[in-house]
């Protein structure tokens, strides 16, 4: 299947979906136009598929959020930022719940089918009036994408949206997504905030395992700082609006949207480590010959979330040995004679020697906006993939002074 990146695309560009944010007082941070209470609507009830946080200190709308895809359908979302409605009890429960509530009264429909956010600071209550005038207030529209893109970011420093389109039996569908989380983005079976739609039918039952499949080689690949999220949420929502008959595991196209959904979620993925907290540089770590997929991916993440790693990208050192030591913690099988390790097409250690690559070509190398490691570990045939960043002053400055 081929498919088309749509310029500006967002969770909008698929048939059928509507989005709009206000400003309800809650984030006070971030660029003009400010936004903090976002909605999306599809105009009719569409299958739905989400992954959470597996933190045990989650916030009351991953609980909700869970019980309304109970049974694998929804129609809209509601989202805020700037407080994350965690650890606050009964309350929080109960303003999850209210957030829904008026959320389904906007769309017209039952709240058990609108599914529900909220990111930002933790143990503090959500100002429910505001919200409600918020939600009233929002103008939804197809040109929405956008507003709801802003509303969703917390220290994000731009939005991220991605859509592209594809072909299947001869009818044009489109995948749209938006995603956030420039901080506490260590994924671990779940992924910080990404919000998936399309205009395909879908099994849901096939959604959600392909929901899991997509997560695992793209969110989940994610490392900014090694700090998982009390509210990390992705869903997925297939409203059929395009037409064509329901994917499920035995479509002849199955396998193909499910590489369209990974083609959106990966670049939402490098989309969001290029924006880490302090970020000036995006990293980027494949890790092949690996004697299994887990080993694979645990040495891919164990590059990108090293604080020895991150700082030597910062700093454009030559000191390529801690990519050794990273792979060494990692937990992956590894036998040091076969390990092989390259920054861009810079050959640094071959079969566990240092190359005779000279130090300035190295730092030349990392200079700029993007440094790509590989590592071959030589004792098998799997591979996998991580982003991350580099750790810089800004990262400090922006979390030392984050509620203050």
């Amino acid at each position: 299947m081929q498919y088309e990146w749509i310029e500006n695309g967002g969770v909008t560009s698929p048939r059928g979906w509507l989005a709009g944010a206000a400003y309800a007082n809650i984030k006070k941070y971030g660029s003009e136009p400010r936004f903090d209470v976002g909605l999306l609507y599809s105009e009719v009830r569409a299958a739905a598929a989400g992954v959470f946080t597996t933190s045990r200190v989650c916030g009351a709308p991953v609980s909700v959020s869970k019980e309304h895809l109970s049974d694998g359908h929804a129609q809209g979302l509601v989202v805020n930022s700037g407080c994350s409605n965690v650890a606050m009890g009964a309350r929080g429960l109960s303003d999850a719940r209210r957030m829904t509530e008026l959320a389904a009264g906007k769309f017209g429909v039952l709240a058990n089918d609108v599914l529900v956010g909220s990111t930002g600071v933790i143990g503090r209550p959500l100002p429910m009036a505001d919200i409600q005038l918020a939600i009233e207030n929002i103008e939804l529209s197809s040109a929405g994408g956008e507003a709801f893109a802003r509303a969703i970011m917390t220290t994000d420093t731009v939005p991220k949206s991605r859509a592209l389109s594809f072909e299947i039996d001869g009818r044009r569908h489109c995948i749209g997504g938006v995603a956030k989380g420039a901080g506490m983005a260590h994924p671990n079976m779940a992924t910080v905030f990404c919000f998936l739609t399309s205009d395909f039918s879908a099994d849901p039952a096939w959604l959600r395992q392909t929901l899991k499949s997509v997560a695992d080689v793209s969110l989940n690949m994610l490392d900014i700082d090694m700090d998982t999220s009390t509210s990390d949420c992705m869903l997925v929502l297939a409203n059929g609006a395009a037409g064509g008959q329901p994917i499920d595991a035995h479509h002849p196209a199955a396998s193909q949207v499910e590489a369209a959904l990974r083609a959106v979620s990966i670049e939402l993925t490098r989309d969001l480590a290029r924006d880490g907290e302090g970020a000036k540089t995006l990293i980027e770590a494949t890790v092949s010959g690996a004697k299994t997929l887990d080993d694979a991916r645990r040495a891919a993440r164990t590059i990108v979330s090293s604080p020895l790693v991150k700082t030597m990208v910062t700093g454009r050192d030559a000191n390529l040995g801690r990519l050794m030591m990273a792979l060494g913690r990692s937990g992956a099988e590894l036998e040091v004679d076969k390990i092989s390790i390259w920054l861009g097409d810079v050959c640094a250690f071959q079969r566990g020697e240092p190359t005779q690559v000279a130090y300035d070509l190295i730092s030349a190398t990392m200079a700029g906006s993007e440094v790509v490691f590989r590592a071959d570990l030589g004792l098998g045939r799997h591979s996998a993939t991580a982003w991350g960043c580099d750790l810089t002053e800004g990262y400090v400055r922006i979390n030392a002074d984050y509620t203050t």
